[in-house]
């Protein structure tokens, strides 16, 4: 068993020295594929994964998003956002409503029970992120969080 462990070590040792480690648009992609890999295994539980829960938490928001907006703000394509709104509203958790604004759109709106497994869903997300960024301190979090958000939201602001 011993040498399982020694072979792995050594294979990331290898991996470690590699340039691809260097590229900061790698680095993000695998932080995310292993945190979104998480978060959906620790959802799991609540019926729901990383984009549906997204989902929701934008229509537990004030904004009172349309499809088009979630699916600008999700960077997703509109024919991604429907069947997961579709998914939320069979379930109860969201329903579709006339937008005040133009009728021909509808707003997404989370209902009671939509809203009741936010909250629960939030508390899980919380502490999966804590875990997968454990090996940051709470400042250091603050910062990955402050510089992500800028680059993340540069076009949205």
């Amino acid at each position: 068993m011993s040498n399982k462990i020694t072979a792995k070590s050594a294979k990331e040792e290898q991996f470690m020295k590699c340039d691809l480690v260097q590229e900061l648009n790698f680095l993000v992609a695998r932080m995310r594929s292993l945190g979104s890999s998480r978060a959906n295994q620790a959802l799991k539980p609540l019926g729901l994964k990383v984009r549906s829960y997204s989902v929701l938490s934008l229509a537990c928001s004030d904004i009172v998003p349309t499809q088009r907006d979630l699916a600008e703000f999700l960077a997703l394509d509109p024919s991604q956002i429907v069947p997961l709104v579709d998914g939320l509203e069979s379930s109860g958790l969201v329903t579709r409503m006339p937008d005040p604004k133009d009728r021909r759109s509808k707003v997404i709106v989370a209902t009671y029970a939509g809203r009741k497994l936010y909250a629960q869903a939030r508390k899980v997300t919380k502490a999966n992120e804590n875990e997968t960024l454990e090996a940051l301190t709470p400042d250091e979090r603050l910062q990955l969080r402050d510089l992500l958000s800028r680059v993340a939201l540069a076009e949205t602001q």
